[in-house]
């Protein structure tokens, strides 16, 4: 039985010959983009004070207070310098890539922002601070800043509570922006071998 064959052969040879480079490569710059995408979807949500459309809980006075008496203004949360924000990275190769804060990153203070992403996603505290009379001085100068008043017993222990409550900026980002993920990758890969969607 004789086969018919009809069409350009030679042009789909070619087509097909690197059609597993261009696959890899589409994948590869889709992951990417997407990556880019969560990445700015974590930096606007801190900006904007409300990850996934999820809004941060205030400050409270008297860390504004703390923040005003310590050189630094602004009201917005997991923003005092920027540090936090800024050090939100996307790492990776072709079939892989991490979005979030390295271990590595640090602070302008050399603080680890890994370990302070990680409290404010998730919370800390209580934490109990012996008090020295500097603290004490700073204290009472927050608290009439903050226009607080003093706890009528006076804090007679000489301690202090601190409790930093959960601003979870990442998971709510991943989850707004998981919706869709699938249709937008597939079709960033149809694009990039040529198929139209």
């Amino acid at each position: 039985m004789a086969v018919l064959r009809t069409g350009d052969w030679a042009l789909a040879r070619r087509i097909l010959a690197g059609g597993g480079a261009r696959l890899k490569g589409a994948i590869s710059t889709a992951l990417k983009q997407e990556a880019q995408g969560l990445r700015k979807e974590i930096v606007e949500g801190i900006t904007k004070q409300a990850p996934g459309g999820q809004a941060f809980t205030p400050l409270a006075a008297t860390t504004i207070a703390a923040r005003q008496l310590t050189g630094f203004g602004g009201s917005k949360a997991l923003i005092r310098r920027g540090d936090l924000r800024n050090s939100i990275t996307i790492v990776g190769d072709e079939d892989q890539v991490f979005v979030g804060v390295l271990r590595k990153a640090r602070g302008k203070g050399g603080s680890s922002l890994a370990n302070v992403a990680e409290v404010h996603e998730f919370g800390a505290g209580p934490f109990v601070v012996p008090m020295t009379p500097k603290m004490r001085r700073f204290l009472f100068a927050l608290l009439k800043k903050a226009g607080v008043e003093p706890s009528p017993s006076g804090g007679g222990k000489g301690v202090v509570v601190i409790q930093i409550p959960p601003r979870p900026f990442l998971r709510p980002a991943f989850e707004a922006f998981k919706k869709g993920v699938q249709k937008r990758f597939l079709g960033r890969i149809a694009r990039a071998i040529g198929l139209r969607v």
